[in-house]
């Protein structure tokens, strides 16, 4: 798993095309601020593994970004533009969902973007120390 982190002063989507035709139809975006914006990349490696053992790292690397910058609020973003490989839309989605309860039990107000679309995204990130953390997981 890839994962590129940004604390985010702004983070906001509009659906731009659906390209997974059995996701939901959403025309709606969102805007979020003061946020960690969570661009994960789950690989074919990761079905490997429990998918359990996977959401623990996840949200560990998540939980410790967070704490770093000083945030509650995590928004998952599924970016399958971090690695060549890429995990199965089934096991992609059910850790995301895992990874999301899971931060909200531990206190952090999450979001998910919409999976399954391209979206146009605005994006207003400061430029400090551990602002943006990447990592294989």
């Amino acid at each position: 798993m890839k994962v590129l982190v940004m604390y985010v002063d702004e983070f906001g989507y509009t659906p731009a095309q659906k390209n997974l035709e059995e996701a939901e139809d959403i025309t709606e975006g969102a805007v979020f601020k003061d946020s960690i914006a969570a661009f994960i990349q789950v690989e074919a490696e990761d079905e490997e593994y429990d998918v359990k053992s996977r959401e623990k790292k996840l949200v560990n690397h998540l939980k410790w970004t967070a704490r770093k910058n000083d945030c509650k609020k995590i928004i998952l973003h599924s970016f399958a533009h971090l690695s060549d490989s890429k995990a199965s839309v089934e096991f992609t989605k059910e850790l995301f969902d895992r990874a999301e309860k899971r931060l909200q039990n531990g206190g952090y107000e999450t979001a998910q973007t919409p999976f399954g679309y391209f979206l146009d995204l605005n994006i207003k990130a400061p430029g400090h120390s551990l602002a943006r953390i990447w990592a294989t997981l």
